[in-house]
């Protein structure tokens, strides 16, 4: 029986066409290169690698559909963030290289808008930059401490400016706003318009991509699956939290549960009200995370944290729903914007997204071993995912942009403590993160406790 796949998320429910899986792979194939995951990772790869060598053999093999995972479901946000910290990456490779990366991660979101434009690809690519909200004062000290460290890494208003009350009110009005942070680095987009317009792109280009095809182990020079095996001289590892599913991969990364609610349509009333009307995306300076966007068609999408890592790195569908976190969320969402009233959630879901160690991102190829990879992006892989793809298409296809010197090229993450020990910590940490969010929603006044479950992670 196939799956409903438009029920895993809002945005694959609003694709147009059908959602059938492309054929499945039967029978054994030699390929140049071959990419385990149909994913933005897997998609960008096909695509700057057919750019840079119209000649290679490119199979893409994917478990369910393209964009099916983290691709089809996330926040739809196109940033700049990169998962690990200027200074986790200056404490290892210098100043300049963490200048350097964030310098890229800025120029991948106009990156990611000039492909889309110029392939055609409708994906409701808007650069409207992104608003980090304070909502109370504690989240105001934090907001200003970080303003206050970008400008010592050398970014100027330009890159981010801090906003008062009355500033931020002009571009959006949220209910009890203190100030915000501005950088317009960030773009939003429609995901699953994203993964499926690339798909296409790269299929035009030559790329074959195997749906209904899972990998059931990652092998130097080959990809075993149900129907055959892929021989390629280069496998890429583009599965990021699916990866813990094939044997041996468990402590590779933690698959983190994010989850989304959206509402229905908003009327023009609405927006008259709140203004929005640059469609920034924005978050605030909480220690369980909340991402939120208005879409394409005047609805407001909104994501969080807080859903448990589930024992032994365990993936499944049915873990998509987590009824409290999404009743927090529709909280959250009334507190932000009163003037909601009863307007109707229409679409939950949720997916995983994949946590390295040391939350440190990183892409990179073994010639010898014919093993490429790309991730553990904390979900910020809307943007990263497209450098990764450049990336991997520079060291594999011999071409040099300059990419190839950036800090996370050839990163390799410890692997993550066996259980019990995983699931222990994992869940300690997100119960603590949302307790100091409680503490500070109650006091006004900043947690120590965030602060100390960081250093103990190794944040």
């Amino acid at each position: 029986m196939s799956k409903d796949y438009r029920s895993f998320s809002m945005w694959l429910d609003g694709l147009p066409g059908e959602l059938s899986p492309r054929p499945a792979l039967s029978g054994s194939v030699e390929v140049d290169v071959a990419i385990v995951g149909g994913g933005y990772t897997g998609l960008w790869t096909a695509y700057y690698l057919k750019k840079a060598d119209p000649s290679l053999r490119i199979a893409i093999l994917e478990k369910e559909i393209v964009g099916f995972g983290a691709s089809g479901r996330n926040g739809g946000w196109c940033s700049s963030f990169f998962a690990a910290s200027p200074g986790t990456i200056a404490a290892e490779f210098g100043r300049d290289a963490a200048i350097a990366m964030q310098r890229a991660m800025f120029a991948t979101v106009d990156e990611v808008g000039r492909v889309v434009a110029d392939e055609g690809i409708d994906a409701r690519f808007h650069k409207g930059g992104v608003l980090t909200l304070a909502t109370s004062g504690a989240q105001l000290g934090r907001l200003q401490d970080e303003v206050d460290s970008e400008r010592e890494w050398g970014f100027g208003a330009e890159d981010y400016a801090c906003l008062g009350a009355a500033e931020t009110a002009q571009r959006i009005r949220v209910e009890g706003c203190l100030g915000a942070m501005y950088s317009p680095h960030c773009a939003s987009v429609d995901p699953a318009r994203l993964a499926r317009g690339l798909a296409e792109t790269a299929e035009k280009l030559g790329v074959t991509i195997y749906e209904g095809t899972p990998a059931l182990a990652l092998v130097a020079h080959e990809v075993p699956t149900p129907g055959g095996t892929v021989t390629a001289r280069v496998v890429v590892n583009a599965l990021e939290g699916y990866v813990v599913t094939l044997p041996g991969h468990a402590r590779d990364r933690v698959p983190l549960y994010s989850v989304m609610i959206a509402t229905e349509p908003l009327p023009q009333s609405f927006w008259d009200e709140v203004g929005w009307a640059g469609r920034e995306v924005f978050g605030d300076e909480r220690y369980l995370l909340i991402y939120c966007m208005r879409t394409a068609d005047d609805r407001i999408a909104l994501g969080g944290r807080g859903a448990p890592y589930h024992f032994g790195s365990k993936v499944s569908d049915d873990y998509d729903r987590a009824p409290e976190v999404f009743g927090e969320l529709h909280n959250v969402l009334k507190t932000l914007f009163p003037a909601l009233g009863g307007a109707r959630i229409t679409h939950t879901w949720g997916g995983c997204l994949g946590v390295p160690r040391d939350w440190f991102t990183s892409v990179g190829y073994d010639e010898q071993a014919g093993m490429a990879w790309a991730g553990g992006y904390v979900g910020d892989g809307v943007a990263t995912t497209n450098l990764a793809g450049r990336t991997l298409a520079e060291l594999i296809a011999g071409a040099d942009h300059g990419l190839a010197d950036l800090p996370w090229v050839g990163h390799v993450s410890r692997r993550w403590e066996p259980e019990p020990l995983r699931w222990l910590g994992v869940n300690l940490t997100l119960q603590m993160m949302a307790s100091a969010d409680r503490f500070e929603a109650r006091t006004g006044r900043p947690s120590k406790r965030a602060d100390l479950t960081a250093r103990l992670i190794g944040r």
